[in-house]
């Protein structure tokens, strides 16, 4: 009988098997359906017990770096919790049975302004890619049914360009770059976008894990439509300058953070986009092509490739973890 695994010229799980604990737990839960002990099992890992030993009082993360003055008061505090969420629940797969992830959601929607925007990545600005991509983690985390995310998801929608798609609303507009980092930096009344517009599959991308991972919005009709015209620019320019280059394409890292084909494919796969769709056999086939001899993907097939270090090296294992999930769901 044919499998996922199949499909791909080199076997992947020998090295996934062998690395650590938590990669481990999940290969053998997601990729060979073995009968695995409770979830809270990776939660006491040290890597995961040292993000959440990090944690604020009020539920965020405090930014390690220099801070410049911008706008507002809470941006490093937002940016920060962002950055390690993503580790919690994508990597390490948190819910909100755990008290220091019910903590930082209430922060991350303590951003949220009334609208439903998640309002502080760009100072006043509107940031729909930041917006869906916090959304997805808070759903994945268990708030799925929570009346914020509702509103968060009904903002985004209202948000669409006249092509249904998603992209930076100050993007839209020709302003100058020093106004752009004004606008960015310090308090400002929102830019409010030009819909005619076309849209940016580098913020759609980021937009779309949201709905890719709502249960009752993975299926939807505007969720399809997005899906569709995300996958209709693999491997293109961005219609925008900011990350236009068709090489972020493939450029990976686990958690997501930009759009890429790893991501992107995520979603399409979650919402249901099927493997006979040329987009989507054109993409499988890319990793199916650029799998190296070990079984693994780079982390980029840009021509200046990236550094070789004990931590891209994990982070490789994360990526390849993700590319084969997709290909168990379309090949299982």
């Amino acid at each position: 009988m044919s499998t996922w695994k199949s499909h791909l010229q080199h076997d992947p799980l020998t090295l996934l098997l062998s690395s650590g604990p938590a990669l481990k737990y999940f290969t053998e839960r997601d990729l060979l359906s073995s009968q695995v002990p409770p979830v809270q099992t990776v939660w006491e890992l040290p890597e995961a017990q040292k993000i959440l030993k990090s944690q604020m009082p009020d539920g965020s993360w405090k930014y390690p770096g220099t801070k410049k003055n911008v706008y507002p008061d809470h941006h490093y505090s937002l940016v920060e919790t962002w950055r390690q969420f993503r580790f919690l629940i994508d990597m390490y797969q948190f819910t909100n049975d755990h008290p220091c992830i019910e903590k930082a959601a209430e922060y991350l929607f303590s951003c949220q302004t009334e609208q439903g925007d998640i309002r502080g990545m760009i100072a006043n600005q509107y940031a729909t890619y930041y917006t869906g991509a916090i959304m997805s983690l808070l759903i994945k985390a268990g708030y799925a049914e929570d009346p914020r995310i509702e509103k968060g998801v009904q903002w985004l929608l209202s948000m669409r360009q006249h092509d249904k798609g998603w992209t930076i609303p100050l993007l839209t507009r020709d302003i100058p770059w020093k106004d752009q980092i004004r606008l960015t930096s310090h308090y400002a009344e929102p830019v409010e976008p030009d819909r005619s517009k076309p849209f940016s599959h580098s913020w759609t991308g980021m937009v779309l894990r949201a709905f890719a991972s709502h249960p009752r919005y993975r299926h939807s009709e505007e969720a399809v439509a997005a899906a569709n015209l995300l996958k209709s620019r693999f491997f293109k320019k961005d219609s925008y300058t900011s990350y236009q280059s068709e090489e972020y394409w493939v450029r990976f890292e686990f958690p997501f953070w930009w759009n890429n084909l790893v991501s992107a494919m995520d979603s399409i796969s979650l919402i249901g986009i099927p493997e006979k769709d040329p987009d989507v056999r054109r993409a499988l086939q890319w990793f199916i092509d650029n799998q190296e001899n070990n079984g693994l993907w780079r982390l980029s097939y840009q021509k200046k490739g990236f550094k070789d270090t004990p931590r891209s090296r994990e982070m490789q294992l994360w990526v390849s973890l993700a590319i084969c999930r997709i290909f168990k769901r379309y090949y299982s």
